[in-house]
This record gives structure tokens, sequence and C-alpha cells, in this order.
């Protein structure tokens, strides 16, 4: 399986309780990506990941961020596109929009 790598917009929700970290380090693997397929018939499918913000700044509640999504599996092309939204789940969840895919000098990644 080969990373899939693109850009999103993410707000992550503000937590419910006090147990709940109230930020995330910059490339945190403690999140899943909850998406839709875009093909016929629609399906979801969850996604381990890592995220991390642009600036290597910690991923905080109610702030709208810009960060770089990495996901390994072959079919996570079908699921984020630019413009397609998905959840985020774990300790604190949270809802995004891909902006764009992340391509390498070795292509897309």
């Amino acid at each position: 399986m080969n990373p899939f790598r693109f850009r999103a917009l993410v707000t992550l929700d503000t937590p419910t309780t006090k147990r709940v970290a109230m930020q995330y380090a910059s490339g945190t693997r403690r999140l899943m990506v909850h998406a839709w397929s875009t093909g016929q018939p629609s399906c979801d499918k969850y996604f381990p990941a890592t995220i991390a913000e642009e600036n290597g700044l910690p991923l905080r509640p109610a702030r709208l961020t810009v960060v770089t999504i990495t996901v390994v599996d072959d079919e996570a092309p079908a699921y984020f596109i630019p413009g397609q939204a998905f959840t985020l789940w774990g300790a604190c969840g949270g809802h995004g929009i891909v902006s764009r895919q992340v391509v390498t000098d070795s292509g897309p990644s």
C-alpha cells in the first residue's frame, strides 16, 4: 500500500469531558478519518491517519486549521477528492473538507 497525502481544512470539536486532551500534537496518529466514496454506490470507510499542522503547531479544538493528512490505503483516492467532506474520530472528533491532493517529486503521494 502506498501513502496518500492530501491537504484539508479541519476543525476539532470542543471536548465534552475534562479527561479529553485539549490539543493534539502535530503529527498525531491518534485520529481516524471517516469518509464516503465518491463513486457509485456510495459507501463509507474509516482510515487510520497521520495529521500534521503546516507549521508544526498543536491541533486545538474550535480552531480552523490547514493540515496535511496521510492515509496508507490504496482505496484512499476514491474517498478524498477536492471538496469532499469527512469527519475525524478519536478522543476528540472533528470535521473537515479536502482542498487538494499533495504531489511530490515522484508523483502523487
